[in-house]
């Protein structure tokens, strides 16, 4: 046995225990950590030492030294933002991915990643609903994913208004119409400021976020050139999702690009009981999503779907001399992707989805939305409690009367630490939100949250 690989060995068994552990610790662990950033500091700062460590001895302290500054996110009552766990066939997917060290940019020199990703974005489009001929990439999450969707449309647009933009660049160019709902996700607006399209014009919506076809058409008409339409899948505060059909009928009437952002709704497209939520998507030009929100797999795991490949190719694909291509592939993945040098991400997609298969993703998905209707039904019931949202998919909003209230609430809420769920403001209110993104989370964790709200306001109404 040579030496490096009993190094390996070692660290990983430390890696294996530890992670185990860890794993083991979440069905009844707070939720919360224990510490703050700034006590862990010291620790993990100071000068660098000139001395190194054995790696099995670096795996231990940093395994047990980061412990208690741990959140347990993975955990079936974390419901804060909208974050996922991880399914086992991900995660360990996930730690060869680490292990092979593969550079998934090229097709030729790392073929067996790039099979894996090319099976797993197939499968996405059959899974998904979505036009066969699209283009798949993975990128880091679902901000990158919008991005990269975006300068795809940007490209094409541009082109077909007889515009060079790889020799030309912006300035002179005309002018891209952006436009986008009143309640899209900020990342979207993230998205065109890195493009250099700047600020959108907003699209009133309705009392759940949803864009309003009849403004859309209006604000539309109200301008000429280019255009640029971003629907969404899934409202961060109400899981409500915008009227694809007549949105999108709307956005082809005047020529524009139409782009979903979906970070965790495109999900319902897989789940039969759900899939009336995004009826009609199909017909819209590109889609964002992340896998690490719904279908559970290891960070970081954004997808970018574009139907038209060439303007998708284009708009991020780049060629030198030093790039040996695969004559016999369909195109190198770092085309489809910002980067160049990436780790290959699509492998725990298709893990995750060789061990679902589409029925069991189907299950997950509803059993999310499942769990939200629970909860939200246990809180209907409880005096001072008001859901504010039409709870049709995976997110709920509550309130407890005036906004001190509710703040007062979540505190309490996060420092009890049986759950974890994450305040926000929404049309002008202080609210509760919760968001089940979880796999694992069923009927125990979902009473489990309305008892910790429950507690939560009886205190804070008693104090």
């Amino acid at each position: 046995m040579s030496h490096g690989y009993d190094e390996y060995a070692r660290a990983l068994a430390a890696a294996a225990r530890h992670a185990t552990a860890w794993l083991g610790s979440l069905s009844d662990r707070p939720v919360g950590p224990a510490v703050g950033a700034h006590r862990l500091t010291a620790a993990f700062g100071g000068p660098l030492p000139r001395k190194g460590m054995p790696a099995e001895d670096v795996v231990d302290l940093l395994a047990k030294t980061a412990e208690p500054g741990l959140m347990a996110m993975p955990s079936a009552r974390f419901f804060g933002w909208v974050i996922g766990g991880t399914l086992p066939a991900a995660l360990a997917s996930d730690w060869l991915v680490s292990a092979w060290d593969q550079n998934a940019c090229l097709r030729y020199a790392a073929p067996a990643v790039a099979a894996i990703e090319e099976g797993a974005g197939s499968w996405l489009l059959e899974l998904l609903g979505l036009p066969g001929q699209s283009d798949v990439g993975f990128v880091t999450g679902a901000t990158m994913a919008n991005f990269t969707c975006m300068a795809a449309a940007r490209w094409r647009l541009l082109a077909d208004a007889g515009w060079d933009l790889d020799s030309d660049g912006l300035f002179g160019a005309p002018r891209i119409r952006c436009l986008v709902g009143r309640e899209r996700h900020d990342t979207v607006d993230l998205g065109l400021r890195y493009l250099g399209l700047g600020k959108p014009a907003v699209v009133d919506a309705d009392s759940q976020g949803r864009l309003i076809p009849e403004a859309l058409d209006a604000a539309l008409a109200g301008g000429s050139g280019p255009a640029l339409v971003c629907l969404q899948a899934g409202n961060v505060h109400s899981g409500a999702f915008d009227p694809f059909p007549e949105a999108i009928r709307v956005a082809r009437k005047h020529g524009a690009w139409v782009h979903v952002d979906g970070a965790f709704g495109l999900w319902a497209a897989a789940a039969p009981e759900l899939r009336h939520l995004i009826r009609g998507y199909e017909n819209a030009d590109s889609w964002g999503t992340d896998a690490h929100k719904t279908l559970n797999v290891p960070y970081d795991c954004g997808i970018a779907i574009v139907r038209d490949a060439a303007a998708l190719r284009s708009a991020m694909g780049l060629h030198a001399s030093y790039l040996v291509h695969d004559a016999e592939g369909p195109g190198d993945p770092f085309e489809k992707v910002p980067e160049l040098s990436r780790r290959a991400r699509g492998v725990t997609v298709w893990a995750a989805l060789k061990s679902l298969g589409s029925d069991g993703v189907a299950a997950q998905v509803e059993g999310m939305a499942a769990a939200a209707s629970e909860i939200a039904a246990g809180l209907a019931g409880l005096d001072g409690v008001e859901v504010l949202n039409d709870v049709g998919y995976t997110q709920v909003c509550v309130a407890f009367g005036d906004d001190a209230t509710t703040r007062a609430v979540t505190a309490r809420v996060i420092r009890d630490g049986r759950v974890w769920m994450s305040g926000s403001r929404w049309r002008d209110r202080d609210i509760l939100r919760v968001s089940v993104s979880n796999w694992r989370t069923e009927g125990d964790e979902a009473g489990t949250a309305v008892d910790a709200i429950r507690s939560a306001l009886a205190a804070v109404r008693g104090s």
